[in-house]
């Protein structure tokens, strides 16, 4: 390999010479043999073998390789060399499907322009470098229990944290609190807020489309785009929770269902953009609904504990969703785990009776429809939408939050779907568990940070937002 990498050079060296002695004597049919040849210890190889060199020089090598003609140029701008790598070079935190997906679907900015199935519109080398020259970002993504924070170019969160709803006295001002969390957030990881932008997650809030819904999301938006801002961060993007789930499963359209600390909902995307019009579904009860149902099981069978912190380690490391509820009552499901500083514990039925609240509501005291009935009562408002020609855009359902990891949740929610819908509103259905667990949302926000276009029209600068103009923001 080292010998014909030489020869190249040595050609790329001799024509160098020989153009510098006589500029003026280059004809053009010598011109024309230049760059149609790749030169003569290379014109014999084999394309793929070709190909197979140029991954192991590696990028900046192969582009050096480029300067020396035509022909080499056009053969190491080839897609299939920078897709390589891109997953061996960029890819070790983000995998190669991810940046596929963002890459074709996201690079435009809101509203999203897929290139559709056509890579060849798309060249991969400028984007190896695009990427390559994006500095990063600050994410947050503040969830409605816990907010996980960190750099876009690490592989996962750097550190957690309770959400800002509860930071500092609830009756303080919204911008006093904001103020708190945002600084609370920036203090941690040690970083001044005029140096990098931010890609900021928000909680589905303020669920309906009447106009004083809409007028609480500005005034929400707002606070948020004025409390940084005045802390001199260069550029905000802020994108609701449930659409950064559903880029981190790789889709643009689909049903989102977010567990939340408090309350459960249903969320139709489409190419990005929540379909309020259609009906966001809302569950009263959520994570801490969970934890509370459980320590009431605990406290029933008499099962000592000092604190919540003890409940909710249990519910998150022993606690699962029955395929079916009652076959699992006659089984014995015991279980045992150390609380660190709490010692031992074991649970039985209370394993899956406590995520079975979330189909049958009435065993933990809440009137509400099962999950199961919301997500199906969401899946027939977007049949009878009729929004697009593809009917098919809303049989993909993505859950999303801490309590959606429980195992066999997606499993358990599919069946149910399954002998909840008609069939053919049931053909093609997939409920996906959360691509990355807890950190989900997380997920779709470095996705959006690490686009080669970022920060693009995802974001909006201070002077924009001054202005007050209406720019292209993800709400």
């Amino acid at each position: 390999m080292a010998t014909l990498l030489r020869k190249v050079w040595e050609s790329v060296s001799a024509r160098s010479s020989s153009t510098s002695h006589s500029p003026l004597q280059l004809t053009s049919s010598s011109a024309t043999s230049s760059d149609s040849s790749l030169g003569p210890c290379f014109d014999s190889i084999p394309l793929d073998i070709l190909l197979q060199i140029l991954r192991l020089v590696g990028p900046k090598d192969a582009i050096k390789l480029g300067c020396v003609s035509r022909v080499w140029r056009s053969l190491v701008s080839d897609n299939r060399l920078w897709i390589y790598f891109l997953q061996y070079y960029q890819g070790h935190d983000d995998p190669w499907d991810s940046v596929f997906f963002a890459e074709l679907n996201l690079r435009s900015g809101y509203p999203l322009q897929t290139f559709p199935s056509r890579t060849g519109e798309l060249s991969f080398m400028r984007i190896y470098g695009q990427r390559a020259q994006v500095s990063g970002s600050v994410i947050i993504d503040g969830g409605s229990g816990y907010c996980k924070f960190g750099w876009s170019k690490y592989a996962c969160p750097s550190g957690r944290s309770a959400t800002f709803l509860e930071f500092g006295n609830i009756e303080s001002p919204m911008y006093a609190r904001l103020r708190h969390f945002f600084g609370t957030i920036y203090s941690r990881m040690q970083v001044k807020p005029s140096t990098q932008p931010i890609v900021l997650s928000i909680p589905i809030c303020h669920y309906d489309d009447t106009d004083s819904a809409k007028a609480s999301r500005r005034q929400l938006k707002d606070a948020i785009h004025t409390v940084l801002f005045d802390m001199n961060v260069p550029a905000v993007c802020a994108v609701n929770q449930a659409t950064l789930a559903l880029f981190a499963a790789r889709r643009t359209s689909g049903i989102v269902v977010n567990i939340g600390f408090q309350v459960t909902s249903v969320v139709p995307i489409l190419n990005g953009k929540v379909m309020r019009k259609v009906g966001v579904e809302v569950i009263g009860l959520g994570a801490l609904k969970l934890t509370g149902y459980l320590k009431e099981l605990m406290q029933q069978n008499n099962i000592n504990f000092e604190s919540l912190y003890t409940v909710r380690t249990l519910k998150e490391n022993l606690c699962y969703v029955a395929a079916d509820y009652k076959t699992e009552l006659s089984k014995d499901t015991r279980a045992s785990m150390e609380v660190p500083a709490m010692g031992w514990f074991t649970l039985s039925k209370e394993r899956f009776q406590t995520g079975e609240i979330l189909f049958q509501p009435r065993i933990g005291g809440v009137r509400a429809m099962g999950l199961h009935q919301a997500v199906a009562l969401c899946m027939d408002h977007c049949h009878a939408a009729e929004l697009t020609c593809d009917d098919t855009w809303f049989k993909t359902i993505v859950l999303s939050g801490g309590t959606a990891c429980l195992p066999g949740l997606a499993e358990r929610l599919e069946k149910e779907l399954h002998e909840t819908l008609s069939p053919s509103l049931a053909n093609g259905l997939r409920v996906i568990p959360p691509p990355h667990g807890p950190d989900t949302a997380w997920f779709g926000a470095k996705f959006i940070s690490n686009l080669s276009t970022f920060p693009g029209t995802w974001c909006i600068r201070k002077k924009q937002f001054r202005r007050k103009s209406r720019a292209n923001i993800m709400w």
